[in-house]
């Protein structure tokens, strides 16, 4: 079978079972929520090595998202043993990295049931360019702004217990993209590749398009934005920190301006399947490749050992 083929495997929500489905039948209906209102949540894994890497810190968030969604809750025993079966089919075709991607939905309105589901493609060749090469961004205000003293915002966001605002969805990875790609394809038409959102009131960097900002400073120092309100936590970001510091790193959450960004020893936009992208150009001035590029890329790299 062609490897770029994508493997689709359906995961019955209510425990019921998971299958395996043909990726040339359709699988959404015309009335599901996903279509028609973007309502639910998706994690992207890195399949590397023939194991899903940052496996549980991708199933916490996961799950942190249905419960801000009010969704049911998601059956990890089931997505875990779907995702194996796809690594599995994937390994048999190939031996590079690949993407997998975790949906689930409010389902369809004529039903009430949700939908769940999830893909494994191949990397994108546009992905493993940045990869080696890095990538120019442009730093814009998002457009809009979270009021974290709302009830239980920076708690929600932060992962913990109370419920924040009804009707917010903050620190839920939802479904609901299309202003990320929208910004994407602005910064594309004015010859960048990527955006870092910058708060326009306080000029507090606050994170990629589709990605956590990480700054390596002297003295092995690694910092990134303060997750929690209108920063989604990051789960490279995560493990980054968790094994960096394990190896000496000094890391911290810690607010930053671009101006941090433009005198840091580097600066990387991670996420879980462009894994560690350097960033060359903020704005149009350049960021020199530092001494220890490669360093930093192997440590990245290391933290997102397979699971």
């Amino acid at each position: 079978m062609d490897s770029s083929s994508p493997i689709i495997y359906v995961v019955e929500p209510y425990g019921g079972s998971i299958r395996r489905h043909n990726s040339a039948l359709p699988l959404i209906y015309w009335d599901d929520a996903a279509v028609t209102r973007g309502d639910g949540v998706f994690e992207t894994l890195l399949i590397r090595d023939g194991h899903p890497a940052n496996l549980q810190r991708h199933l916490d968030r996961f799950r942190a998202s249905a419960r801000l969604l009010e969704l049911p809750e998601p059956n990890g025993e089931d997505w875990i043993a779907a995702t194996r079966e796809a690594v599995t089919e994937w390994s048999q075709r190939s031996e590079e990295d690949a993407k997998c991607v975790w949906t689930y939905t409010r389902g369809r309105e004529t039903t009430g049931h949700p939908s769940a589901w999830l893909t494994l493609t191949p990397v994108a060749d546009s992905v493993l360019k940045q990869r080696k090469k890095g990538v120019k961004v442009m730093t814009s205000p998002r457009g809009f702004s979270i009021d974290t003293s709302l009830p239980g915002v920076d708690e929600a966001t932060e992962g913990g217990d109370p419920k924040p605002a009804p009707w917010l969805t903050v620190g839920a990875k939802t479904l609901n993209y299309a202003a990320n790609m929208a910004a994407l394809r602005y910064a594309r038409s004015r010859g960048f590749d990527d955006v870092i959102y910058v708060d326009p009131g306080t000029g507090r960097v606050l994170e990629g398009a589709t990605s956590t900002v990480i700054t390596v400073r002297s003295g092995g120092k690694l910092r990134t934005p303060v997750p929690g309100g209108d920063i989604l936590p990051g789960t490279t970001q995560a493990a980054l920190f968790e094994y960096a510091e394990e190896e000496g790193w000094r890391c911290k959450a810690k607010d930053m301006t671009v101006e941090r960004l433009l005198d840091a020893e580097s600066v990387w936009l991670v996420s879980s399947v462009r894994v560690a992208v350097r960033v060359t150009e903020i704005d149009g001035v350049p960021l020199p490749a530092p001494d220890n590029e490669d360093e930093v890329r192997d440590l990245i790299n290391s933290a997102l050992g397979a699971e």
